[in-house]
C-alpha cells in the first residue's frame, strides 16, 4: 500500500461517497480507483470480444442441441446501439 498526501476537491469526494457508499476518504478514494481499473478491464474485454468472428448462418443448428434463438441480427444490432 503506498501512503501519499494529495490534495482533493471535497464536492467531488462528497459526490463519489455518495455514489460507491463508503464512509472514509480513504475507502471513497480506494473503491474510484477500483471502479476506474474495473472499468478499463471491462473496456479491454469488450474490445477483445468486438474482434471476433462471429458465424451466425445456422443460427438453429448452430449451438450443438438442434435448437436456439435466431441470431442472424446479434452483431448488427449490437453495432446499431452501440453507434446510437
Amino acid at each position: 500500500m503506498t501512503r501519499i498526501t494529495v490534495d482533493v476537491n471535497d464536492e467531488w469526494l462528497a459526490a463519489a461517497r455518495e455514489v460507491l457508499g463508503t464512509d472514509t476518504k480513504v475507502a471513497t478514494i480506494n473503491a474510484a480507483l477500483h471502479s476506474f481499473a474495473v472499468r478499463r478491464q471491462a473496456k479491454d474485454i469488450v474490445a477483445a470480444f468486438d474482434g471476433v468472428e462471429l458465424d451466425l448462418t445456422d443460427p438453429h443448428g448452430g449451438f450443438g442441441y438442434g435448437g436456439g434463438r435466431d441470431l442472424t441480427r446479434l452483431a448488427e444490432d449490437a453495432r446499431e446501439s452501440n453507434a446510437a
